[in-house]
């Protein structure tokens, strides 16, 4: 209580009082240690006030309740400012993270949608310095996912201006900032921001549209990896395979998103090899079929394919996800006995590796998930087992 007195009185001061930061840090040690001071601090209107010590260390210029007027010309927030209001959103998330599932009452979604105001604002300015620049960006990114996503309206309710970026009548200043926070961030921050991207894809047309012609434009050079060059895309197609399997997931996640979670699409942009973790996951394995997630509201599927990927369609390795170059045939030149003998081998080799429980044999059920083959498969795998042991045994 001594603590959040002390803040209350910094909000009504001309500037932060001197030694507010350590306040402020020793607040969210004790937020992130107690559950009972979150709950406390929910009860209290702990969120009202310092959503208020936000604005005092952010200065944003309101037009209305939900909307700040951005100020291209001036000047940075200082470091002392900067590093204040980065333990206040650590604060703010300790204190909302455990109801970001619940239906918030009238009263919580108005305060919940200026905080998501102050973010937005947050999100479009610029730090004395770069690293504070980033991870006030990153905190408000992390925050912004621990609200309630009907609360997130705000981030693009905001009226057009002379240099906003417009895309179908939305203002998409905010959704491209954190396309731009995605592209460049680490990979320890990419889970929240990249979580933030598919939900509001989810329920919002316009950011998926956007957000597609940003990510997946229609394909033309398909000659190379949908994982290699420096495209946005090709960097989100590499973390599908990624050893952080939140971050993995989570790419995976965004990318299946803006297919409109349809399988062929999702192959189609990011090579089957690729899609098969999440394929895999949502069974989904068959290759037919869309997700089934009841959030997603997708229009019908249009056609956009390109002359340039027309002409190249067949030719490209589905798994691979681009046109091959041609190899010879391995097998050209051999009698049937010869590729026979050679397939025979093949399954002696599996049959070998099965035996020694360095993999288990799988199939795709119909349900589009892997699972054991069935028993009558087991056993006829033990009968090719048998009959390889006794021509070993007639070699000798």
């Amino acid at each position: 209580p001594g603590l959040l007195d002390k803040l209350e009185q910094g909000t009504r001061a001309a500037a932060p009082p001197s030694g507010q930061f350590y306040e402020l840090r020793l607040l969210f040690l004790l937020t992130a240690l107690r559950p009972e001071l979150r709950v406390q601090l929910q009860k209290e209107g702990g969120v009202s006030l310092l959503t208020t010590a936000l604005e005092k260390c952010l200065s944003p210029q309101w037009k209305n309740f939900h909307e700040a007027v951005p100020d291209p010309s001036g000047p940075p927030v200082s470091t002392e400012l900067s590093q204040c209001a980065t333990e206040i959103l650590k604060i703010l998330f300790n204190v909302t993270y455990s109801n970001r599932r619940q239906q918030p009452d009238d009263e919580s979604a108005a305060l919940y949608r200026h905080l998501a105001a102050v973010l937005r604002h947050s999100l479009l300015l610029s730090c004395e310095r770069d690293e504070s620049t980033e991870e006030l960006q990153s905190h408000a990114v992390n925050l912004l996912s621990a609200l309630p996503l009907e609360c997130l309206d705000v981030l693009l309710s905001v009226p057009l201006s002379g240099g906003s970026l417009e895309w179908e009548g939305f203002n998409m200043d905010c959704v491209h900032a954190l396309m731009l926070f995605m592209e460049k961030g680490n990979t320890w921050m990419l889970t929240p921001v990249l979580n933030l991207l598919t939900e509001s894809c989810r329920v919002h047309r316009q950011t998926r549209h956007y957000l597609r012609r940003q990510i997946l434009p229609p394909l033309r050079d398909v000659s190379v990896r949908p994982e290699q060059g420096d495209s946005v895309k090709s960097r989100l197609v590499r973390l599908m395979t990624h050893v952080d399997t939140d971050v993995k997931d989570c790419a995976a996640e965004l990318l299946f998103v803006l297919c409109k979670e349809n399988v062929s699409r999702f192959v189609k942009y990011t090579g089957y090899g690729n899609a098969a973790g999440l394929l895999a996951a949502r069974g989904l394995l068959r290759g037919r079929g869309k997700g089934s997630n009841p959030q997603g509201e997708y229009s019908s599927d249009s056609n956009s394919d390109t002359e340039e990927y027309k002409q190249a369609k067949a030719r490209i390795n589905p798994v691979t996800g681009r046109v091959e170059e041609d190899h010879p045939d391995p097998m050209e030149g051999m009698t049937e006995e010869e590729k026979e003998e050679e397939a025979q081998k093949l399954i002696s080799m599996i049959n070998r590796l099965s035996r020694d429980q360095i993999n288990e044999p799988m199939a795709v059920t119909p349900e589009g998930k892997l699972a054991p083959l069935e028993l009558p498969k087991q056993e006829a795998l033990a009968e090719d087992r048998q009959s390889e042991e006794d021509s070993e045994e007639e070699d000798k």
